[in-house]
Parts: structure tokens; sequence; C-alpha cells
């Protein structure tokens, strides 16, 4: 049930948060829920999919939509993770584009003012990692993006230690439309356990793997259940891989890598699912499956 008030004042909305590779799209969706429910890494192209998080205010509710890094795609995985932000761009009532101050990103720079030049849709600009920018760096990057397009407003923050972040979240709820809130107050996100227990095992793959690795890899859950009245969710999760020899990568001498992998996803699953988990890891060699748009399509790409 909603505990919301009946306030014709109310205001509620899709904020699309979209931004180059690695800008901090789910570092920052993740420090406004207060909760992880979008994987993160420091290698480019972390998220694949679209990842939906509902933020409760006292008079505003924000349905935040993560989307995978826009960059010019070539394989055609990357070219569905692309598809996948843009397309999501003219779902929402606002727009929430982020940028990276310490790494300008051109080419995805001038997709995002192209598609937003195209929905034209209030469109609020956040210029994140500003604690690695100089102050007069930083004000000549806020008069460029000035003259590129009319934003609402342009914030500058840091997700890494939150800076600005309350001002960030003020400044949408204030353009955001008045209307009823869609989801009752106590959700969090529509994606369901299983999914999001694939995407912290998937992380960890990103994580604790070499550079080659996490690009090739793909999880699915094949097994989620739930034991003992609910206090022990017994999870069944395979890595696919493309190659033989990423599989040994994964797997490790003497099983090291793969119990490393498991031993991280398993502490981050209990502390998502607050009960025991049980997580037994595979790995499974599917060749060519980011270039094959039928196992992209059974791997929910």
């Amino acid at each position: 049930m909603n505990d919301y008030p009946n306030d014709s004042e109310f205001k509620s909305g899709f904020v699309t948060i979209v931004g180059a590779p690695n800008v901090g799209k789910s570092t920052l969706l993740n420090r406004m829920l207060g909760e992880k429910i979008s994987i993160t890494s420091k290698k480019p192209q972390t998220t694949r999919n679209r990842v939906l998080g509902v933020l409760h205010r006292t008079a505003a509710q924000m349905i935040f939509i993560d989307t995978p890094g826009v960059h010019r795609a070539k394989k055609l995985l990357n070219v569905r993770i692309v598809e996948t932000a843009l397309n999501a761009m003219g779902d929402a009532d606002l727009l929430l584009i982020m940028i990276d101050v310490a790494a300008s990103d051109p080419v995805s720079e001038g997709l995002m003012v192209k598609t937003l030049k195209k929905n034209r849709k209030p469109v609020i600009l956040a210029l994140n990692k500003i604690d690695l920018a100089k102050k007069d760096d930083l004000l000549k990057i806020i008069a460029r993006w000035e003259s590129v397009y009319p934003f609402e407003a342009i914030v500058p923050i840091s997700c890494a230690d939150g800076t600005q972040v309350d001002v960030l979240m003020e400044i949408l709820e204030k353009h955001l439309p008045t209307g009823p809130p869609y989801f009752p107050s106590d959700t969090l996100t529509d994606l369901t356990e299983r999914f999001i227990a694939a995407e912290l095992i998937r992380e960890k793959v990103f994580r604790l793997t070499g550079d080659e690795i996490p690009y090739a890899a793909a999880v699915t859950v094949d097994s989620f259940k739930e034991e003992k009245n609910g206090a022990l969710v017994r999870i069944l999760a395979t890595i696919h891989v493309e190659r033989e020899s990423q599989k040994g990568m994964v797997i490790g001498r003497q099983g090291v890598k793969i119990k490393q992998i498991g031993s991280a996803a398993r502490d981050d699953i209990q502390k998502f699912l607050g009960t025991k988990v049980f997580l037994q890891l595979f790995v499974r060699v599917q060749k060519n499956w980011s270039k094959d748009a039928k196992a992209l399509q059974k791997l929910g790409y």
C-alpha cells in the first residue's frame, strides 16, 4: 500500500541517467538510493542493462533509470548496449546527463547531444568527479556546456564523496511533473532478486579478473531457491565465457580465482537479501556469444 499524502502538489516521474562509460552513473544511483542495486567497477561498460531504482522523498517519488554507457559501438553486444541507453532517453520525464570533468569523451558527448535535440525533454547536467578538477578548469567546462545546450541546470558533483549530490536531488525534484506515485513506498527496484544476484556475480568477474575476461563474460542464474523458511537462499549460477583459455582464467590455478569471485559475490548478495546464501558457480564456454544474436537474446541482451 502507498502511504504518501494525498497532495495535489506531490511530484513523481522517470529520470533517465545517461553518460559515457565509467562516468559514475551507477555509483550516483546507488548513493541516491542508499542501497546497492546497480553494479560498479573501474572498467568501462560495466552496466549492460537498464536498471530501475525508486527514490522516495516526502513530497516526491523519483524513478531513476540507470543506463549503459553511450559510446561508438562495433560489436553486436555493444550495439545492443548503446541502443538500450539511447532508447531509455525517450521514455523519461526528465533527463540527467552525466559528464566526467576529469576525462572528456567527445564521441559519447556528441551522440548524447544529438539525441537530446531530438527528444526535447527537460535536461539536468551533472558534472561528476569535481574532486579531480581544478576550479579554473571546472569554470571553463561549465561555460562550454552552457553554450552547447539549454540545460535546466548544471550541477557540479562528486559521486565518490557525495559532494552536492543532495543539491542535485533537490533540483531534480523541482523539475519533476506533478502527479501521484507510481510505486508503493517500500519499492526499491523492479528488478528481481535473481537478476540482481547475477549482476553482483558479474561485478566480481569485472573486478577480480584481467582486462580480457569481463567483456567476454555473462552470468545466468540457473537456480534460486529459498530454504529453511527463508533463512537460506541456495543459488546456482553459470559464468559464460567465449574461449577455453578464458575459462581457465576465471577458474584460476587450483580454483583460487573462482573461489574469490564466489566469496565476494556471496557477501554482497547476503547483504542485499538480508539472509544467508549458499552460492555455487560454474563456468561454461559458449563460443563468440557476444557476436551471436541468438546467444545474446538467451543471455538477456
